[in-house]
Parts: C-alpha cells; sequence; structure tokens
C-alpha cells in the first residue's frame, strides 16, 4: 500500500516538476561572450589596476626647457666634435693620441691592433665606455 501510494504521489507530481539543460556562455567576448561586455570587463579591470605607469621626466618639461636642454646639447656635441676634429686633424688620420676632458668627461684616445680605441669616462658617477673604431 505504502508503494502505492509513493508511486501514486510521483505520477502525480510529475507535472509539476521541469528539468533545463545548463548552458555556460562566457562573459569574455573574446571568448564568445556577448561584445557588449567589452567596456565593462575593460573598465573593472582599470579600476582594480593598482599599478600605475611610470612618469617619463621629459614629458613634464615645458617646451622651452625642452628647447633648451636640446640647444645645450647640440652646442656641446659640435664642440666636441671640433675638438675631436682638431686633435685627429681631420676624419681618417688619427697619428696624435691624447687624453681630453670635457666637463666631467675624460676622453683618451690610442691606436691599438683592433683598430681607434676611444675610452670616455665620466669622473662624476664612474661610469665608462669604449669604442672601437676598426681599421679598414
Amino acid at each position: 500500500m505504502k508503494l502505492f501510494a509513493f508511486l501514486c504521489f510521483l505520477i502525480g507530481s510529475s507535472g509539476f516538476l521541469q528539468a533545463q539543460q545548463f548552458a555556460y556562455k562566457p562573459l569574455n567576448p573574446a571568448f564568445g561572450g556577448d561584445t557588449f561586455n567589452y567596456s565593462w570587463l575593460l573598465s573593472s579591470a582599470q579600476v582594480q589596476n593598482g599599478l600605475k605607469e611610470p612618469v617619463n621626466p621629459e614629458d613634464q618639461l615645458s617646451e622651452l626647457e625642452q628647447f633648451g636642454e636640446n640647444l645645450n646639447n647640440q652646442v656641446l656635441s659640435q664642440i666636441s666634435r671640433t675638438l675631436l676634429q682638431q686633435q685627429i686633424e681631420g676624419i681618417g688620420n688619427f697619428d696624435q693620441e691624447g687624453t681630453f676632458t670635457y666637463g666631467s668627461l675624460a676622453v683618451e684616445v690610442f691606436e691599438s691592433e683592433e683598430g681607434l680605441v676611444i675610452n670616455i669616462l665620466d669622473t662624476s658617477t664612474g661610469e665608462q665606455t669604449q669604442v672601437i673604431v676598426p681599421n679598414q
């Protein structure tokens, strides 16, 4: 009798039970989600991003300061070119070796088996570099 009552209950309540298929739909448009979610996902990511882009010091200079710095670099470059040109007596004639000082830079020029060697030392920071112009 209990079994009969239980079966009647199941049959009678089957009209109230419904099932549906589960389907996954991604949010991100890159993975097949709705394209209208793009701006929401981007703004949400930007709000959560705690990292800030480093500020370039040159971007903070005014146009006048940038112009003055550029002009200063060109003048110093022209002076160093002229002094080096006088020392080596024309391009390709490297017969005079020596050490020169340009502000805080110490420049040493000498000939080696590899070619013309130019050692540059920044006396204020201790940084140094070497340029080798190979023999032809």
